[in-house]
C-alpha cells in the first residue's frame, strides 16, 4: 500500500497542495488530469526524485519520506522515455542489473526472459534512434521491470503512440500487470485511457487531487463543475432545489424543473450533471418509467460514426445511435421530447 499524507511541494510558481492519497498494493491506480495539474511532480514524489516541504510518503508500511530513489524499489518511466543512445535495446534493458554488478550471465539470461515477455527480442541488437515509439516505450518499461519493482511509475507511457500501436501497449501493460502483484501508478490526461487502463482514478487539477474513485464512481458522479467539465458531463445545469415531492428533489432550472435524487436542503444552489447517453429521444410524448420528461426543439445534429450528437434548444446534449436517428428521422428545428431518469441526475452543491 502506498500512503501518501498532506504533501506539499513547491517548484518555481507550481504548488503541490496538501496532497492525500492512499493506492492499495497491487493496485493500476491513474492520476488524471490536464497538462501542468502536477501530475509528474507528484510521480517524481513517489519516486523519492525530490523531497516534499511537507508531508509523508509510506510505501508498505514504512516511511520513505527521505529515503533515496535506489532504495524504494520503484520504477520509474518518462515520457520521453529517457533511453541511452549509444546502447542497445539489449543494454538499455540490462542497465540496471549491470550497475548493480550482477553477473554478465545472469544478466543476459534475465535481459532476454524480459525481452521474451514484452514481445522485443527481435529488436536486441538495435539502437533507439532504430526505434518506432512503441518499441521505445516497451524498452523503457523493460529496463524499470528488471529491478523488479514493487511499484512501477509511468509518465504518459501511451501519450506519443498512433492509435494502433497505444491498444497494443495498452494490452502489454494489463498483462504484466494481472500476472503480477506490481502497483502501477500511471498519469495521463486521456479520460478513454484512463478508463480502459484504470482500477481506480484520481483525479488532479492545479496541484491538488480532487476526486478519487473509480471509473464509473468518476464519470458518472463528478464531485463538482470543474470535475464534470474534464471528464466531458455536457449537460451540466444550474439551478436550485425548490421542493421536495415523494422523496424526490424538485430542481428549478429556470425554463422548466427536473426531478432528482439529492440529499441537499430546499433552496439550494445546485448544479445539475445529465450524461448525453443518458438522454433519450422521441418524436412524441412517451409513456415511460423515467420522471423527466421535457419538450424542446432540435439545434444541431452531428453523426459521429455510429453515435449521432444531437444539441438542444433547452442547453442539452444527447447522443443516441446511428440506426435510432434514422428511424426517427430527426431534423433541425424540429419539436422533440427528451426523457431521463432522477437516477441520471447527479446533483452537487454550487
Amino acid at each position: 500500500m502506498i500512503t501518501i499524507k498532506n504533501l506539499q511541494r513547491k517548484w518555481k510558481e507550481f504548488n503541490l497542495k496538501d496532497i492525500n492519497l492512499t493506492i492499495e498494493k497491487g493496485e493500476y491506480f491513474v492520476i488524471l488530469g490536464p497538462t501542468a495539474a502536477g501530475k509528474t511532480l507528484l510521480l517524481e514524489l513517489i519516486a523519492g526524485f525530490y523531497v516534499p516541504d511537507a508531508g509523508e510518503i509510506w510505501i508498505h508500511g514504512d516511511n520513505v519520506t527521505t529515503v533515496t530513489p535506489e532504495d524504494r524499489e520503484v520504477g520509474f518511466v518518462y515520457q520521453d522515455y529517457a533511453l541511452f543512445p549509444h546502447f542497445t535495446v539489449e543494454e538499455n534493458i540490462g542497465y540496471g542489473l549491470k550497475i548493480k554488478k550482477i553477473p554478465k550471465d545472469k544478466i543476459n539470461k534475465e535481459s532476454q526472459a524480459m525481452m521474451d515477455l514484452l514481445g522485443i527480442t527481435y529488436l536486441k541488437n538495435r539502437y533507439p534512434a532504430t526505434l518506432s515509439g512503441g518499441e521505445k516505450q516497451k524498452t523503457a518499461i523493460g529496463r524499470a521491470l528488471m529491478l523488479n519493482p514493487q511499484i512501477l511509475l509511468l509518465d504518459e507511457p501511451l501519450s506519443a503512440l498512433d492509435a494502433r500501436t497505444k491498444a497494443g501497449l495498452q494490452d502489454e501493460l494489463k498483462k504484466i500487470h494481472n500476472e503480477s502483484d506490481i502497483t502501477i501508478i500511471h498519469v495521463t490526461h486521456d479520460q478513454t485511457e484512463a478508463m480502459i487502463m484504470a482500477d481506480r482514478i484520481g483525479i488532479m487539477m492545479k496541484g491538488e487531487i480532487v476526486q478519487t474513485g473509480t471509473t464509473l464512481e468518476i464519470f458518472n458522479t463528478p464531485k463538482n463543475r470543474m470535475v464534470a467539465d474534464f471528464v466531458g458531463t455536457e449537460n451540466v445545469l444550474e439551478g436550485h432545489i425548490s421542493k421536495k415531492i415523494d422523496g424526490l428533489a424538485i430542481v428549478d432550472i429556470g425554463s422548466s424543473e427536473i426531478f432528482a435524487i439529492s440529499d441537499l436542503e430546499i433552496g439550494s444552489k445546485v448544479h445539475a450533471f445529465i450524461r448525453p447517453e443518458d438522454i433519450i429521444i422521441s418524436k412524441e410524448l412517451q409513456e415511460t418509467s423515467a420522471r423527466n420528461n421535457l419538450e424542446t426543439k432540435i439545434k444541431k445534429i452531428i453523426h459521429l460514426g455510429a453515435v449521432v450528437r444531437i444539441e438542444l434548444d433547452n442547453e442539452l446534449v444527447a447522443f443516441t445511435t446511428k440506426q435510432s436517428a434514422e428511424e426517427l428521422e430527426l431534423n433541425i428545428d424540429e419539436h422533440t421530447y427528451v426523457s431521463f431518469k432522477t437516477t441520471a441526475v447527479h446533483i452537487v452543491r454550487r
